[in-house]
């Protein structure tokens, strides 16, 4: 008897915890996500501070693509390709 009233209040306590998460999930997310939207914005708005105070008025600055390096050392030379031919 004492064992079908212990699993008798594990089940009933696993369907209360699952009944209230149900409860409480779309507002635990929409919280979590309102907190990365917070988050999202000042990094963007501290971003844009950044930028304007890194450059002062008047002052002309030139951004542009950096220059690859070559996938060849000067000493490597040319790769070549080749075809065998059977003689």
């Amino acid at each position: 008897m004492g064992l079908l009233r212990i699993i008798a209040i594990v089940v009933l306590i696993y369907f209360a915890i699952k009944f209230i998460g149900r409860l409480l999930a779309p507002f635990l997310m929409k919280k979590m996500a309102d907190k990365m939207n917070d988050r999202f914005q000042q990094n963007y708005q501290n971003q844009q501070q950044y930028q304007q105070q890194k450059r002062k008025e008047g002052e002309v600055t030139v951004e542009g693509k950096s220059r690859k390096q070559s996938k060849f050392s000067d000493d490597e030379g040319e790769y070549v390709d080749y075809e065998d031919i059977k003689e």
